[in-house]
């Protein structure tokens, strides 16, 4: 069961035709969400801000709004609690155990004696706390960004989907603190392991996390089962330097029903929504790169999907399980609102963040 909000719960800010909250957040109060908004308004573009009302984002007058990221979490937490539902835990489980995949309800799976041996036995997110977090994600609006410096500066660093860095790390940086891998990286990025390359490739990924908290989604979808063992394998094997962690059951839907509550209409939560929501729990301010859906950039020149691959992707698909415009305009609205910033342009390799947080 989710835990839900009620109705009181909600702050609903309008919506104008320029797709953004008409006001800023105004008063904090134990029942207000000032994520909420409403989609009566009939005149409102559905595919994301324009390329030149986003360009504005990546300007340098934005201010943390610590009293909003603050009301933020509070609600989140009404949903769900992400140091306890990051992982399923060593005890809860047991090897053998059937399990229910989350989006295939008719289809099970088994719990591995691999599995049940990299489960972690305490939250690997207890007690820890962040003043500031960089989420990166995997857009290629980040090529040629010189964002490297300033996303390795953060407290603590997410990257998505296990997407390399090696090559980028001027643009994308080193550091990695978590990084999630769904089952399909092993397929899409390192060819199902078919042979002895791949599987040094694969390894040295993994290798070069060094003591990161690795998520793979388990038990989401059937049809990684396989690959999540073939990693599983490698890590005991090689004993790779990883805490693994593996997502409760009911975490995509309580994070679901959080920004359902709140009028965001998402289908399923793409990684980086499902990232920033569970981040809001351990980090007091909140950076993301590469959070770009749009096939140009804000001055209309062409943008890879991935910063790192020739994969073509259909953002507003109605076969798509996610809504990436609509996530990024609540994401924008957030920016403007100071709950957190989103960096959409490029950076300066010589500058170093403020060392005292701005707050309201």
């Amino acid at each position: 069961m989710i835990r839900g909000a009620s109705n009181k719960a909600s702050l609903f800010l309008m919506i104008n035709n320029n797709a953004s909250f008409s006001s800023p957040f105004r008063k904090a109060t134990a029942h207000a969400d000032p994520t909420a908004s409403t989609r009566r308004n009939k005149g409102i573009k559905r595919h994301g801000p324009s390329y030149n009302n986003t360009a504005k984002l990546s300007s340098n007058n934005w201010t943390f709004n610590k009293t909003l990221s603050n009301l933020i979490r509070k609600n989140i937490l009404r949903f769900l609690d992400p140091e306890r539902d990051i992982s399923i835990l060593k005890g809860t489980l047991k090897p053998g155990d059937i399990i229910h995949y989350v989006f295939d309800r008719h289809s099970t799976t088994n719990i591995s004696e691999n599995l049940y041996r990299l489960l972690p036995t305490v939250s690997p997110m207890k007690n820890q706390h962040h003043r500031r977090c960089a989420i990166v994600g995997n857009s290629g609006i980040l090529l040629n960004s010189s964002c490297g410096p300033e996303i390795d500066s953060h407290d603590f660093v997410i990257r998505c989907n296990l997407a390399p860095v090696e090559d980028y790390y001027r643009d994308v940086g080193w550091r990695t603190n978590l990084v999630t891998m769904n089952p399909s990286v092993v397929q899409r990025a390192f060819q199902d392991l078919v042979n002895e390359e791949w599987r040094d490739r694969f390894l040295q990924r993994l290798q070069s996390l060094s003591g990161s908290v690795l998520w793979i989604p388990a038990f989401m979808a059937k049809g990684g089962e396989e690959r999540v063992e073939w990693a599983l394998r490698l890590i005991l094997l090689h004993t790779v330097d990883v805490r693994t962690a593996f997502p409760s059951l009911r975490l995509l839907h309580a994070v679901r029903g959080y920004w359902l509550t709140n009028n965001v209409h998402i289908k399923r939560p793409t990684t980086g929504l499902l990232m920033y929501t569970m981040a809001t729990r351990f980090c007091e301010e909140i950076h993301l790169y590469g959070f770009w859906p749009f096939p140009l950039d804000p001055h209309g020149k062409p943008v890879k999907y991935h910063y790192y691959d020739t994969l073509k992707y259909e953002y507003t698909s109605s076969s798509s399980p996610h809504t990436m415009p609509l996530e990024f305009r609540t994401l924008s609205t957030l920016h403007r609102q100071g709950a957190l910033r989103l960096h959409t342009g490029t950076c300066d390799a010589e500058r170093r963040p403020q060392t005292e947080l701005q707050s309201k």
